[in-house]
């Protein structure tokens, strides 16, 4: 909305809503005489119907006044939040120009958050490029536009009624843009609508999971759960274990995060300080919530071995390429690399060459269409 339509549009209605008060009080009037008048004689109805018309139309007046005002501001905060969006830096932009999907993506995030993590290394081991915007995990003001105040959040531009098509929750998230790289033609604002993920098809009409058997799929998505309901629980009571290892790890999480370029001192300082302190509370809540060992590691640690006695021998839980329950595992534990409890867990289990394995391949977009096709 260009300049002075706004001026006009706010000047217009915060008259509207001056003028509101006017109206109430000249119809507060109108009920007064009705309830002054006598309903005993006939000859005083007819003008008591019409006093009670009157006001009648009036409140009706009130009441459209009020809706209008009250639209109006909405719009206008609707406007002032989707305009705040896309004011809004990138933290950091991911560009893989040999991948090019044909879509601008932006993703809203804490770098520390597990769901987000997971979110990453699915669009890195497929090589979309997107844009990243560091969400303040106080006060959440880069999410203000949104009605849905988690993370990940994922927009695409230029798509849509809006201009834009918001996607919510990492795995629902996850299962659109797979279904978008199994069936391009499809839009993701259709796939949006689809989830969970689509099947594919051959040339002869027969359907495919992405060239996988049932069996493969229900493997699949059974540790993608796995991954949600059991070792994200694994995290936060081994990082944030005790105040000083809690301290140490948002400290981490302002290092990789790079808090210092896109927080100012006074919030940086609020983050670190506050939540290593609401965290440490938080982990021992989930702790007892669900049920960890009185030495935490060693429930990570089981969570760990569980997953690598499953991979087995093969490369991945897919076979010779990552599948999404790979992803998703190995981005839930890239939340907590570089923190002590990564570490200790790398050391007291055998996950670490099947986590590097995901590394390169997700750093190298070996997903890409372009690794695909050389």
């Amino acid at each position: 909305m260009a300049a002075p339509m706004r001026k006009t549009f706010h000047r217009k209605f915060h008259s509207l809503l001056k003028d509101k008060s006017q109206i109430w009080q000249t119809n507060r009037d109108n009920f007064s005489k009705i309830q002054n008048r006598s309903f005993q004689t006939r000859s005083k109805f007819f003008p008591i119907r019409i006093s009670l018309k009157g006001g009648i139309l009036g409140t009706l007046t009130v009441a459209g006044a009020v809706t209008l005002g009250n639209l109006a501001q909405k719009s206008i905060r609707v406007y002032a939040a989707v305009n705040e969006r896309l004011q809004l830096k990138p933290s950091r932009e991911v560009r893989v120009p040999e991948a090019d999907y044909g879509l601008k993506l932006t993703m809203y995030q804490f770098t520390s958050c597990p769901f987000c993590c997971k979110l990453r290394s699915v669009l890195d081991y497929y090589g979309f490029s997107y844009d990243i915007i560091e969400v303040n995990s106080v006060n959440k003001k880069q999410i203000k536009w949104s009605d849905y105040k988690k993370v990940p959040i994922l927009v695409c531009e230029d798509v849509g009624k809006n201009g834009f098509l918001q996607l919510n929750d990492s795995t629902v998230i996850i299962s659109i843009l797979q279904s978008y790289l199994l069936d391009r033609s499809q839009s993701l604002e259709k796939l949006a609508s689809y989830y969970p993920a689509l099947e594919g098809q051959d040339e002869k009409g027969k359907k495919l999971l992405n060239n996988r058997t049932k069996e493969q799929y229900e493997e699949e998505r059974k540790w993608r759960r796995w991954t949600d309901s059991d070792l994200v629980h694994m995290l936060s009571p081994n990082v944030y274990r005790t105040p000083s290892e809690s301290l140490q790890t948002f400290r981490h999480f302002d290092k990789v995060g790079e808090w210092e370029k896109n927080f100012s001192s006074w919030e940086r300082t609020v983050v670190i300080y506050v939540g290593a302190s609401v965290m440490w509370v938080m982990g021992k809540i989930i702790k007892r919530k669900y049920g960890l060992k009185d030495e935490v590691r060693d429930s990570l640690y089981d969570s760990c071995r569980l997953w690598t006695k499953t991979v087995g021998k093969r490369k991945f839980l897919g076979g010779d390429k990552p599948n999404l329950a790979d992803l998703s595992v190995y981005g839930v534990l890239t939340s907590i690399e570089g923190c002590q409890a990564f570490e200790d867990t790398l050391n007291n289990t055998k996950i670490g060459p099947w986590f590097y394995r995901m590394k390169d391949a997700c750093t190298n977009h070996k997903g890409s269409s372009s690794s695909h096709h050389s």
